[in-house]
């Protein structure tokens, strides 16, 4: 086992001499240095990684060194990608025999196609596709949570397939076909109503031991090569799935890497909630519906009513705090989950008894016990479910989220305050864990409940010349943000700066409505091309800003993170304001009343710094690339909490001069030298 630390240097040498522009990086090689000393010694190891560190290879290469088993969980699927089909086979090749390693990707169940369901949509049982219509992604304790199996605004761009029966006989034909039943290998986006008719859930999957198509599984398939691997690489949501199941989702491993570090406490306080939907309720009772005989299935049609009570209920509460003290005006929504769960356990004890009068088969085809077991294990998810909502407990915060048109999908939420504490029990003492990321939040270690004693932190920069390459601007003649005429001159600042820059400008805003009120503002009087984020779907709209020099590109929250656009196409990043999150999100409610006196300076603050600095990261991608971050919220160069929020910003000379910023954007366009 080569662990020592020349041994790391000398084959991350090997696999970076494979790189197109092969150089040595030397914190690419610190790095590399500092996680085989932490999974050698196992302490807990934080890396911020600046941009253009090679950070992938300097975490695989000791990894696959150390001869134990790992885990990579990523925030994007953009960089599970990267991974899978970039980084891990060309550390095969350059190791070659001497230094042999497998390695998979696995994704949450629901990603892959069911055989068991496509036998049941063939066979024309009746029930077989119930869910269509109804079903929803809520997050599960087990095998798929959302956003365990791709973050939609990653994905590749596909042809909509108009008329649920078409997009049902495609993944059908598909079927015959695919090597792995990975949703991801497909050519069309299918609707979720038809995906969901082929594929199923953690709650609902029986396991391939009790299931029919259970040998044939490709859920199962991928799990098994996944425990084969010495290298997994997995969504960041299922790792919290894994851990929210007890451990039962991924296979045992020695390390678990968090890359994208910024994003784990968000995404660990998601995947250890729990959310619940109407439209659960009236699936769950649909599928056990079809099941029972015509005498018990009121019981079934009382589930339903209560997810129709739910909804009702739900619609005025969207974006509060819910399920507090007694007597706070939540009275009716604790009636209706008291109600509902009671029904649901009927539900569960119905379809128990409808099972065992049934008999053992051969009296009953497999097929349809196979449907009853599932229709059981969704609905007993479901009791657990509700009664964890109705005994919420002072750790845990509940809210109601209203999404889709006119909120058709609204969802009851609930998820711990802190996620320290959940994280401190059931991760940290099990593993040894490398969280690394280009913005490393404040207080981010604590915040995650990483122990102090073992855990080191690590800062090794970033390989590009920021200093020479980059200037950060901050016009502090621009109007207070609260006063009439702030926007409006928020537009003229930002046009004078895209002509200045020739186009090539991303310009990122706080909302949907700052960004189509700049849209509309400045699309007929600048002379650049402007794509607005609902334009096209994010992969083509990224592709057409990068293909057209002179473009300019409006977006919100979504693309401050994971947009990658080197070259001379992007000069000018724009941020409409800072990002400091909304004063009415009820989770960070309840963070602020924990923190009292501290709440701006360790719930809203270190928030804001991390995302300005993630909007920031994306004008320089190369070591080439030269450009101005332009913030148009004269906060960042008056207000008292400035120096916390420079200090995770890449290190960029800093102006409020706008004639310096303009010069600067013209010596770029013109590619002369920077004055």
């Amino acid at each position: 086992m080569d662990d020592r630390p020349e041994d790391v240097e000398r084959l991350l040498g090997k696999a970076t001499e494979a790189l197109p522009a092969a150089e040595v990086r030397s914190g690419q090689v610190q790095m590399a240095k500092a996680v085989a000393r932490a999974v050698k010694l196992e302490r807990h190891l934080v890396v911020q990684a600046g941009t253009g560190t090679g950070k992938s290879l300097a975490y695989l290469t000791p990894l696959v060194l150390s001869g134990g088993t790992s885990v990579v969980a990523t925030a994007t699927k953009n960089l599970q990608d990267q991974l899978a089909g970039g980084d891990l086979p060309l550390l095969q090749r350059a190791l070659g025999e001497a230094h042999p390693f497998r390695f998979a990707v696995l994704k949450g169940r629901g990603n892959y196609l069911c055989r068991q369901r496509l036998v049941e949509l063939r066979s024309g049982h009746a029930g077989a596709a119930e869910d269509l219509g109804e079903k929803t992604d809520a997050p599960g304790v087990l095998f798929d949570v959302p956003g365990a199996d791709a973050d939609e605004d990653d994905e590749k761009p596909r042809a909509a397939v108009p008329g649920l029966a078409e997009q049902l006989r495609r993944l059908l034909a598909w079927a015959e076909h695919t090597p792995t039943g990975d949703r991801d290998g497909l050519d069309f986006e299918p609707d979720r109503r038809a995906w969901d008719a082929v594929s199923t859930t953690a709650r609902e999957c029986p396991g391939a031991y009790r299931c029919p198509s259970g040998p044939d599984c490709f859920a199962e398939l991928a799990r098994t090569m996944a425990a084969s691997a010495d290298v997994v690489v997995v969504n960041s949501h299922l790792y919290a799935a894994h851990l929210a199941s007890g451990g039962s989702v991924l296979p045992p491993h020695d390390v678990v890497v968090f890359d994208e570090a910024h994003a784990t406490e968000d995404v660990m306080t998601e995947g250890l909630g729990v959310e619940l939907t109407p439209g659960r309720l009236r699936a769950a009772a649909a599928s056990a519906g079809a099941l029972l005989d015509q005498g018990e299935r009121t019981v079934a049609e009382a589930v339903s009513e209560s997810g129709h009570r739910l909804d009702a209920v739900l619609a005025g509460s969207v974006g509060r705090r819910v399920l507090l003290l007694e007597g706070t005006g939540d009275d009716e929504l604790r009636q209706v989950l008291t109600q509902a769960g009671a029904r649901v356990g009927a539900l569960v004890a119905a379809l128990r008894r409808h099972g065992a009068s049934s008999g053992e088969p051969p009296s009953e085809p497999l097929e349809v016990s196979t449907r009853r077991t599932r229709a059981l294990l969704a609905a007993s998810h479901l009791s657990e479910e509700l009664a964890a909502l109705i005994d919420l407990g002072p750790d845990r915060v509940a809210w109601v989220e209203g999404g889709g048109p006119g909120g058709s999908r609204r969802s009851l939420r609930a998820a711990p305050v802190e996620v320290g504490p959940v994280l401190a029990e059931r991760l940290w003492p099990d593993v040894t864990a490398v969280l690394t990321s280009a913005t490393i939040p404040p207080f981010g270690a604590r915040r995650l409940g990483l122990p102090g004693a073992d855990t080191d932190h690590l800062d090794v920069g970033s390989p590009f010349p920021y200093e020479d390459n980059a200037l950060l601007y901050c016009p502090v003649a621009l109007p207070d943000r609260r006063s009439d005429g702030a926007e409006p001159a928020i537009h003229r600042e930002l046009a004078l700066l895209m002509e200045a820059a020739g186009g090539r400008t991303l310009a990122l805003f706080t909302s949907w409505r700052a960004m189509r009120n700049a849209v509309e503002a400045l699309r007929p009087t600048v002379t650049f091309p402007v794509l607005a984020q609902n334009d096209l779907p994010k992969p083509a709209l990224v592709k057409a800003f990068a293909s057209e020099e002179s473009a300019c590109l409006f977006a919100t929250m979504s693309f401050w993170q994971g947009v990658d656009v080197p070259g001379p196409t992007l000069s000018l990043v724009a941020v409409d304001r800072l990002p400091f999150p909304r004063p009415d999100d009820p989770l960070l409610q309840a963070r602020r009343e924990r923190a009292g006196a501290r709440a701006f300076a360790e719930v809203d603050l270190p928030r804001a710094a991390t995302l300005l600095a993630q909007g920031a990261g994306r004008l320089i991608r190369s070591s080439t690339d030269r450009g101005v971050v332009a913030v148009l919220d004269r906060r960042l160069a008056t207000a008292g909490y400035r120096t916390e929020l420079l200090s995770l910003l890449p290190p960029m000379p800093f102006t409020t001069d706008r004639r310096r910023a303009i010069e600067f954007l013209h010596a770029v366009a013109a590619s002369a030298p920077v004055p």
